[in-house]
């Protein structure tokens, strides 16, 4: 025989230094079984999946800052391969441990949370501003949970007057990044509030992985309507969080961000209200100063008033005239009746007449001026009457609408997902109300 015959330390020593230098360091996962810590402080284990098992030995210096080991548990171990000689076994010289579950996710997640950050999904320049006084807030949550109801007390404490639409979802397994991902289309679609709650309780990392899903992140980076994040506790992140426009360390925290406070605007109203009644009294009073201006010009130049200062100016040219005429009652016939002629052909008669005639064009003109602006401010008046007539809602209920709301909220209906069957409803119409139950519900 030519071939080299290998004793079986020779083999051994060999077999080890091919493994040794094939697997320089990986990464096993598996199930830990048969554990034993002696004395020394090393530790000696078997790693197993359902089909296999490797003998495993952990060195007591290899221990620190490590997870303690359990039969049962399911690791992830970072370890060089070997052979041990003397049995031919070979064996893991393990390096580093940890639990699978979440230093798997952990892994996960910072890969995407770099991934997705040189993508720009994370960039501040392109968070989109909150609404100062939001028409509606849409709250995309478990509809059964606590934080829903935080949510609740929150938004009707600081503001009670904004509507509040739920999105129910599951936050919680496999399904949860469709339905979240599905709730933040529809939202988006309907158009139906300017702000969104992206909200749920504490929990695990495995509990919370859904707002960590890559599909979620880019659902809340497509959204067109502002989100606020809300998950879990303070302590608690998600790529959720980085993706939304602004990140609230609680679901009840994400309402305070919601929603102004009420009473500040309710004083800021007040205050706008009050300046408003000011400047209206001051325009007020200037319109009356103005009007009185022009009502003392206005009797200053009436034909009345200049009438009776013609009256007066008659008067003591009559006196003059008296006295003349008694000055000159001694002068001859002649003058007198000369001067007789020349006052009848100055009598005041037809300068009397003149100014009975100008009093009467005046007064003409100013009947005509008068019934003018009455016709005017009655035009005015009619076409503001017919534009609120238009606008009014009971307008619209007169051609053939209906309004229609819950019975025990007073919710107005605007969709079918409001409803369920067996729903108490009211209906008002142009005359009249009626009750009614809903029986079936279509397109939902």
């Amino acid at each position: 025989m030519s071939q080299k015959v290998y004793s079986v330390s020779e083999l051994n020593r060999e077999t080890g230094l091919i493994l040794n230098e094939h697997f320089l360091s990986i990464l096993v996962e598996g199930e830990i079984s048969n554990l034993s810590i002696p004395a020394s402080g090393h530790c000696y284990f078997t790693l197993k999946d359902a089909y296999a098992q490797v003998r495993c030995a952990m060195f007591r210096s290899q221990q620190r800052r490590q997870f303690k080991p359990e039969n049962g548990k399911h690791v992830i171990v970072k370890a060089q391969v070997s052979l041990y000689e003397p049995r031919g076994d070979y064996q893991l010289i393990v390096e580093y441990m940890e639990e699978a579950g979440q230093g798997a996710l952990q892994r996960a997640f910072d890969a995407l949370v770099q991934k997705l950050s040189m993508e720009g999904l994370f960039a501040q320049e392109k968070k989109k501003p909150l609404p100062i006084l939001p028409k509606a807030i849409g709250v995309i949550t478990s509809p059964t949970g606590a934080a829903v109801r935080d949510i609740l007390t929150v938004l009707r404490r600081r503001f009670a007057a904004i509507p509040v639409i739920i999105y129910p979802v599951a936050v919680q397994g496999e399904q949860a990044k469709y339905e979240i991902c599905a709730a933040l289309e529809t939202a988006n679609s309907l158009k139906l509030c300017d702000v969104l709650i992206l909200a749920r309780g504490g929990g695990s990392m495995e509990d919370l992985w859904a707002f960590n899903e890559e599909m979620v992140a880019r659902a809340i980076f497509a959204s067109s309507i502002p989100i606020i994040s809300g998950i879990g506790h303070e302590t608690d992140v998600t790529i959720a969080d980085f993706a939304a426009d602004l990140r609230a360390p609680t679901p009840s925290a994400a309402a305070e961000h919601a929603t102004p406070d009420q009473i500040q605007w309710l004083e800021k109203i007040g205050g706008l209200e009050r300046r408003l009644q000011q400047q209206l009294a001051r325009l007020l009073m200037q319109q009356q100063q103005k009007t009185d201006w022009l009502s003392g010009r206005l009797q200053q130049q009436h034909p009345r008033a200049k009438l009776e200062r013609n009256r007066q100016r008659l008067a003591e040219l009559d006196t003059r005239l008296i006295n003349t005429q008694l000055q000159r009652l001694s002068a001859s016939r002649e003058r007198i009746n000369s001067a007789s002629a020349r006052l009848w052909q100055r009598s005041p008669v037809t300068l009397l007449r003149t100014y009975r005639q100008q009093l009467i064009f005046h007064h003409d003109r100013l009947m005509v001026a008068i019934n003018t602006a009455k016709q005017q401010k009655h035009q005015r008046l009619q076409i503001a009457s017919q534009t609120l007539h238009t606008v009014s809602p009971l307008a619209t209920l007169s051609r053939g609408y209906a309004l229609v709301t819950d019975d025990a909220t007073g919710r107005i209906i605007r969709t079918t997902q409001q409803l369920k069957i067996g729903s108490r409803v009211k209906t008002r119409l142009a005359s009249g109300e009626f009750l009614s139950r809903v029986e079936t519900l279509l397109n939902e």
